[in-house]
């Protein structure tokens, strides 16, 4: 199996509302944030993990093929399954076909705009929302503190598609581009249902 070509798809994403990409924290400090976004260790930057953009992307695009079931993501494995064929599946699957080959796609770590950096170092692209969650028994609130994000930054992504021979390039594009349109009508990272998460993507195909 040989690869012939490979498609990018390469722009940004544009904040809409507030993005929380959660980086977790063992340990919350007296007045400290316990809901923090994920950032580049070396400058402090938020950025978007391309496994971020590829799990709610794989997924996504499994519910919209029919591929979930009893709850699990697709692991058929089968040569003619663009999820598994373009996202990969697990070595072990049961009725995985050999001659689909290595996974198909890379997603990037998507970084600051210019533009949005120069932003950052004002200071005015991160918020903290305050939030509540409410125990319906009791209706005590207990209120917490997330860190977004803020509508209108940019980050600069790439998504690289490997084209096999056999592969039908146009339909592994328009496959992948496809899950773009149903993460920008659903939402990226944490508290979705809650207004956080809505992008917008801007690219070419190259």
């Amino acid at each position: 199996m040989k690869q012939i070509a490979t498609k990018t798809l390469k722009g940004t994403i544009k904040v809409l509302t507030g993005l929380h990409i959660g980086a977790g924290n063992d340990r919350v400090e007296i007045g400290g944030m316990d809901n923090p976004i994920i950032r580049n260790p070396l400058n402090k930057e938020p950025y978007v993990p391309g496994s971020s953009l590829k799990g709610k992307i794989r997924s996504l695009l499994e519910w919209n093929e029919g591929k979930i079931t009893d709850g699990e993501p697709c692991k058929c494995g089968g040569a003619d399954c663009l999820v598994c064929k373009i996202f990969g599946t697990a070595n072990n699957s049961k009725d995985g076909d050999k001659t689909r080959g290595p996974t198909r796609i890379i997603f990037r770590d998507a970084f600051l705009t210019d533009e949005s950096r120069e932003k950052f170092k004002t200071g005015k692209i991160i918020e903290e929302k305050a939030e509540n969650s409410i125990n319906r028994i009791t209706a005590k609130a207990n209120p917490r503190p997330i860190e977004r994000v803020v509508p209108g930054i940019e980050f600069d992504f790439e998504i690289v598609i490997r084209v096999l021979e056999g592969d039908k390039e146009n339909e592994l594009v328009d496959f992948i581009k496809n899950g773009l349109m149903l993460l920008q009508n659903d939402f990226l990272g944490g508290g979705g249902s809650r207004g956080s998460g809505k992008i917008e993507f801007k690219y070419e195909v190259v």
